[in-house]
């Protein structure tokens, strides 16, 4: 689950120009040498046999596009975590006394202004994920490279239903002992006034977290990744950890539990080369978190 920590209740984006597809900025040249018995060059410098960047991309440039998407999106996200984190920890209080709320009213008592607020907000967090479509296309790629699409749906569905059943069943076994060790907030799913909008925002909620966290930190990034000539593990690994640090605002069991789903879904990502399945299985577990929270908190009296 992913949480905005801009200070404003809303963000400015910029936006920055771009150089069309096969246009050169003057001036600029990059060698290249010509492989024997292939119409496709490869930079200078790089060792023969790793992979090829898209559409004859300098490595660097692919380099310097993935760090863009992350400071973008949940790069970000993930150093405000860390701050957020250094100031639970700081506060007179113990973590397990401290709230993390992640969906809160913007306006509470102006319901109309409020579910604006909320729609803009999901839609500008989805912004980075149409980056990345269109980071894609013009590298000659699509969201079909990183299996971020409908082509196959039941196959999809099975496996999303099978990973939210199990990773989402461990996670909340975790979460409830991380919690009675201290070393976790207390997480809030959601503090929506009992409004008409209030469960699907929730639902839409979720389905921006599946979408943002695992089209970006799992297909997008171990795509890149791997055009860049990282190993499987090196990648998964750094895939984890980023995945881990954007949920340190909950506290240390949300580093590891998401550390730990991070190293699965990264795992199928790498075998199975589609981003869908994990996207549903992403929005499943935070809606079932979500809309049982409010449906259910009464009578589960173990959750916190």
């Amino acid at each position: 689950m992913t949480k905005s920590f801009a200070p404003e209740a809303h963000r400015q984006g910029t936006r920055a120009k771009t150089t069309p597809p096969g246009q050169r900025l003057a001036g600029s040249s990059v060698p290249r040498v010509r492989q024997a018995g292939a119409g496709r060059t490869t930079p200078e410098g790089v060792e023969p046999g790793t992979p090829p960047t898209p559409a004859g991309l300098p490595r660097a440039a692919l380099a310097v596009e993935v760090w863009l998407v992350l400071a973008l999106s949940l790069g970000a996200s993930a150093v405000y975590a860390i701050l957020s984190l250094v100031q639970s920890l700081t506060s007179a209080q113990a973590l397990r006394k401290q709230a993390a709320v992640l969906n809160g009213a913007v306006t509470p008592g102006r319901p109309y202004l409020d579910l604006a607020y909320q729609l803009v907000n999901i839609a500008d967090t989805l912004v980075p994920v149409a980056l990345v479509a269109y980071l894609l296309y013009r590298s000659g790629e699509s969201m079909h490279t990183i299996g971020a699409d409908l082509r196959r749906p039941r196959r999809d569905a099975l496996r999303g239903l099978v990973l939210a059943a199990v990773v989402g069943g461990a996670g909340l076994g975790l979460y409830l002992l991380a919690y009675s060790l201290g070393i976790d907030l207390k997480v809030v799913p959601t503090t929506l006034p009992p409004t008409w909008y209030r469960l699907p925002v929730l639902v839409l909620d979720a389905a921006q977290n599946g979408i943002l966290e695992e089209v970006i930190v799992a297909g997008y990034l171990l795509h890149r990744l791997s055009q860049l000539g990282w190993s499987d593990n090196k990648a998964l690994a750094t895939s984890a950890v980023i995945r881990g640090s954007y949920h340190l605002y909950q506290g240390f069991g949300g580093f590891v539990g998401n550390l730990v789903m991070g190293l699965i879904f990264g795992r199928l990502y790498q075998r199975w080369g589609r981003a869908a399945p994990l996207v549903l299985a992403h929005t499943l577990m935070d809606a079932v978190a979500f809309v049982g929270y409010v449906t259910l908190k009464s009578r589960l009296h173990f959750i916190p």
